[in-house]
């Protein structure tokens, strides 16, 4: 099964989330609707604005772990390769 890893935020440069789903179209919707509680919902993250996909869920997972760990401006740069200017990704997803 594929694993996605994912970054929401609220704003540019504002509250950054990383998640990990085996269904980001779906995962997304639910952080836009607000249908899950936790974190990003509290801080408002509801734009997609990094993903990366992986073969399995468990690499997918190593992967989320391991981003956790990185320095805010590490994180803010890797969004900055993929999306330079913060546009939400969701509608791209299809």
């Amino acid at each position: 099964m594929a694993g996605y890893v994912y970054i929401v935020t609220n704003q540019k440069n504002g509250t950054l989330y990383i998640g990990v789903t085996s269904d980001l179209e779906r995962r997304i919707y639910e952080h836009r609707e607000g249908l899950t509680p936790g974190f990003a919902w509290k801080y408002g993250c509801t734009r997609l604005v990094w993903y990366e996909e992986h073969w399995d869920i468990g690499s997918a997972i190593q992967r989320e772990k391991s981003l956790k760990r990185w320095y805010r401006q590490w994180k803010i740069d890797l969004v900055e390769t993929m999306n330079p200017d913060w546009n939400d990704l969701y509608l791209t997803l299809w």
